[in-house]
């Protein structure tokens, strides 16, 4: 009933062309969440307007809070907020499929993938690149969040903190302290009005249903497919901030504990995940399809389906409860007063993502023209991203 409410307020929108649109936000995401923030600006907020610049900062905010995979929580929002849970659904496909099935034909490729060197060659500009989106994204933001001093300093403060502390709870930590920072300096009486919420509770029955019988099912059954849904299952909701962070305990369990594959094949698949476009959590694929190997070819496909449905499902179940309950909860004054403190936290944290990665790139001649032309290019509004990433893949491999 909150979806339909919520839905009246909106503009009528094209459902296949707002899917087109997701499709270009997966087909140009490189880069991790950071880097897809910034996709999703230039998309949905600068080209399409399906939201403006606060209300994505808002969902960057909430699903930095969340466990599961924070960029994809944040595009299935997105649908959620145009045309309900059948469009979350959607796009939930749209985005995460493309990347999915590649990342499934390459668990059979572990020896080619071997031999091939694309991260220092042809995809070597890929990084300064998504550093140029997450600039222009980080500029845009910042400008509507920063309105004060205080928004001022808790940008400051927030990008420090998460440069010099990188573990995976500093991050819905300052994004809570913002918060609190926010309603403790905050003037307004009353804060806290009494609202009418009806949760969906169905979806969080749902996700404690699998992961409670997932649980059971691989102590009952010796299968390695439903093992693998458990073990992935369990790294979606255990995980907040995206793929990068899974990575240490998705190799702790599928290398060391039970040798699935070797250290080399894990990193190998890890590091071609870096140069596709989509979420980074269709890593699952390829790792899931590595694990059940051994078999006939249709069981590492399902080891495959079962490590990338698994790792997304309890991300979207989340997403699907707390969302209508994010829209209520907003209308509390309280709530109002604390998400600008949390947005400016937000914007603090996608700047500080760009001096991170281009680090990771190196502040090279060649890493910094990159960057810039990229920012030149997007403020200019007249190149489409996909564009943009090809014309930066052509130059790695041309540019020797």
């Amino acid at each position: 009933m909150q979806f339909e409410e919520h839905l009246e307020e909106q503009r009528a929108v094209s459902w296949p062309a707002f899917l087109g649109d997701v499709l270009i936000c997966s087909l140009g995401a490189y880069g991790g969440p950071e880097a897809h923030y910034g996709v999703f600006t230039d998309q949905m907020v600068v080209k399409k307007k399906y939201l403006t610049e606060e209300e994505l900062v808002e969902l960057i905010a909430l699903t930095g809070i969340l466990p599961g995979p924070s960029s994809t929580q944040t595009i299935v929002a997105i649908g959620l907020k145009i045309g309900g849970p059948r469009l979350g659904l959607l796009t939930m496909l749209v985005w995460a499929v493309p990347v999915l099935a590649v990342m499934t034909l390459l668990s059979f490729l572990s020896q080619l993938m071997t031999s091939l060197n694309l991260s220092q060659a042809g995809l070597r500009f890929i990084g300064p690149m998504a550093v140029g989106f997450i600039v222009v994204a980080a500029f845009r933001l910042g400008r509507k969040v920063v309105t004060d001093y205080l928004t001022l300093l808790l940008l400051l403060a927030s990008g420090i903190t998460t440069y010099f502390i990188r573990e995976p709870w500093i991050y819905p930590l300052v994004l809570l302290t913002g918060g609190i920072v926010s309603l403790l300096a905050a003037k307004e009486r009353d804060l806290w009005n009494r609202i009418s919420l009806r949760p969906p509770w169905h979806y969080l029955i749902v996700f404690a249903c699998f992961a409670v019988g997932s649980l059971i099912a691989s102590l009952i059954w010796d299968n390695r497919i439903i093992q693998l849904f458990e073990r992935f299952y369990r790294y979606g909701y255990l995980v907040i901030g995206g793929g990068q962070v899974v990575v240490p305990l998705m190799y702790s369990e599928l290398v060391e504990v039970n040798p699935y594959m070797t250290n080399l094949e894990f990193l190998t698949g890890f590091g071609l995940v870096q140069g596709l476009p989509g979420p980074m959590f269709s890593f699952s694929a390829y790792a899931g399809g590595m694990a059940a190997r051994g078999g006939s070819a249709l069981t590492q496909v399902a080891g495959a389906v079962a490590g990338g449905v698994a790792i997304f499902l309890p991300g979207l179940l989340l997403i699907y409860f707390i969302y209508p309950v994010w829209q209520s909860l907003k209308k509390i004054k309280g709530i109002k007063v604390s998400i600008k403190g949390i947005t400016a936290v937000a914007a603090g944290l996608i700047s500080v993502a760009a001096v991170i990665l281009m680090q990771r790139s190196g502040f090279t001649i060649e890493n910094i023209i990159v960057m810039l032309v990229t920012v030149l290019l997007l403020l200019w509004k007249k190149i489409p991203a996909p564009l943009i990433v090809a014309a930066a893949l052509t130059a790695g491999f041309l540019i020797r």
